[in-house]
């Protein structure tokens, strides 16, 4: 099982890739202890200290839990929800950064996007290129949510009050990026906003084709004021939402392969069909 001398990849990343693939298609079931530091450095023939840094960055991932004294242990839950900033910042590491997120306001994307492009900004993080694609509600069209919790009744106020939620994310977006190539900390930046008649019900991001999160966009009620007036409404809250991490494998007839692989699919499908471009 010794690693593939043409590989680009670090051996760490190839180590941690290796032992990914065989927690997602259960190999290792959840709860099994893995191989020892040791073990795995004969394995795979490499320094124990480049399967630490492979054992590090799966459990950053939430695929392992070290337990002290005892090993390393698969998950119970391998799908346990985990964090997208780590994964995304990672991600900045490669040459060629892509995204594609498809959510309600963007909110969200801005923030996680900020502490990596903060990184390019004062050199810490240095990709070639950024492009974004952002997949949003046309709030021009009455929407199913957010709508007034007395009646369901849609109303104007509210679809302008939640476009402009939307414009301030994305405007942030796109000029934090737009501004790394100016300042020639990037050869290329894009960001692609298209916007279709639906309301959202969940988030989603494709980080460099081979990495997915998802969640559901939970509906709660709340106040909002309108027009000087404090009104209830039902709305999605995308801060609630819970990400699930998906990403692609050495088997592409994986769960969790074909779960990116579909993931992908629907993006492209709606981007290039019902979809139309936003100029912000």
């Amino acid at each position: 099982m010794s690693l593939d001398p043409d590989d680009p990849r670090p051996p760490y990343k190839q180590v941690a890739n290796a032992l990914r693939a065989a927690i997602l298609t259960k190999t290792f079931e959840p709860g099994e202890k893995l191989p020892s530091g040791t073990e795995l450095a004969a394995i795979y023939g490499v320094a124990r200290m480049t399967v630490q840094q492979a054992i590090r960055l799966l459990r950053d991932e939430g695929l392992v839990v070290s337990r002290q004294g005892s090993g390393v242990f698969v998950r119970e839950r391998t799908e346990r929800p985990v964090e997208l900033r780590p994964h995304l910042e990672r991600a900045f590491e490669q040459g060629d950064v892509s995204l594609d997120f498809a959510g309600f306001s963007g909110e969200t994307l801005a923030g996680v996007l900020q502490e990596p492009l903060d990184k390019v900004r004062i050199g810490r993080l240095t990709p070639d290129s950024i492009s974004l694609r952002i997949l949003i509600p046309d709030m021009e069209q009455p929407m199913l949510l957010p709508r007034l919790a007395d009646g369901l009744a849609d109303e104007s106020g509210i679809r302008q009050r939640t476009r402009r939620i939307l414009r301030r994310s994305i405007q942030l977006v796109t000029d934090s990026v737009h501004e790394l190539a100016d300042l020639g900390l990037v050869r290329n930046a894009s960001v692609e906003v298209r916007a279709y008649a639906a309301t959202p019900f969940f988030k989603l991001y494709v980080i460099n084709h081979e990495q997915v999160f998802f969640g559901f966009y939970p509906v709660v009620r709340h106040t909002a004021r309108l027009d000087g007036e404090r009104k209830e409404l039902y709305d999605v809250m995308g801060r609630d939402t819970v990400l699930f991490h998906h990403s692609l494998t050495d088997d592409p007839s994986s769960t969790s392969s074909q779960y990116v692989s579909q993931a992908r699919a629907w993006f492209e499908s709606v981007w290039t069909t019902i979809s139309h471009e936003v100029d912000f």
